[in-house]
């Protein structure tokens, strides 16, 4: 079973490449994040064309999450229980004794901003609503786009960057909490401490520079942990393909051993 999440930057924009990735890389069950589209908007023919069933909880213009599978999946949640206010941002479902989610946390804009205390507060939401709703040892699999980088070498400042946003104390303390839960990090477990991004600003040549940061990740609990034997990122997907332009993530990717 293949695992994916990516943080698309918009649906409209990026339906092509979508497509084309989705029927090259065939994974069965993933997570988009920023799909920048209303619920009674979102292409689900498209995706029904190539066999996909899509579950979505959209915003106009702003934030969207979605997921996407070959196999069938029910709604659990749709969105972060007291986080209304900051947008469309947490998904889950059950495909069968599978709870899967998928997030786009908040960016926080810069440390003195508002947003960042708001981002804080949220990752707290989330914790809470995870630790609530995840007790029973099912296998868990929550993916997204966190806006956090973890370590020094999840970024191309590496300790350079400590104290600064994405990388200050306290998100990633926040970060470490919900990890705490019993979450792995299924890139980190195959790829110890590789530095190897996700996210490359537009901007600055940064892509071609190698001046990214791992802030998108696929966390799964021990069951999930065990049947994980390898995970990537599909860098190749962050590159413009003819005319079709990529998003400025990268998908990430986790294969998954059938469950004896």
């Amino acid at each position: 079973m293949k695992i994916a999440t990516w943080n698309v930057n918009g649906i409209r924009a990026r339906l092509e490449l979508i497509l084309l990735w989705l029927q090259d890389r065939k994974p069965d069950l993933i997570g988009l994040q920023e799909i920048k589209i209303v619920d009674n908007e979102f292409p689900h023919e498209e995706f029904e064309r190539i066999g996909y069933q899509a579950i979505t909880h959209g915003q106009k213009s702003w934030n969207g999450v979605a997921i996407l599978s070959r196999e069938p999946i029910d709604l659990v949640q749709q969105g972060l229980p007291g986080e209304e206010e900051n947008g469309s941002r947490f998904l889950s479902v059950r495909q069968n004794d599978l709870l899967f989610a998928t997030a786009y946390c908040p960016n926080g804009k810069d440390l003195k901003h508002p947003d960042y205390r708001r981002k804080l507060t949220w990752f707290k939401s989330l914790i809470s609503h995870w630790e609530t709703n995840n007790s029973s040892g099912q296998p868990a699999i929550i993916c997204g786009d966190f806006n956090i980088v973890p370590q020094p070498y999840d970024s191309w400042r590496g300790e350079a960057g400590d104290g600064t946003m994405f990388h200050s104390l306290e998100e990633r303390t926040v970060m470490k909490e919900l990890m705490d839960l019993g979450l792995i990090d299924l890139y980190r477990l195959h790829n110890s401490n590789d530095p190897n991004f996700s996210w490359w600003d537009y901007r600055g040549g940064s892509f071609h520079r190698n001046h990214g940061l791992r802030i998108d990740f696929i966390l799964g609990n021990k069951d999930i942990a065990n049947l994980c034997t390898n995970a990537l990122i599909d860098r190749d997907y962050r590159k413009k393909k003819g005319e079709l332009t990529a998003s400025d993530h990268a998908p990430v990717i986790a294969e998954l051993s059938a469950n004896d």
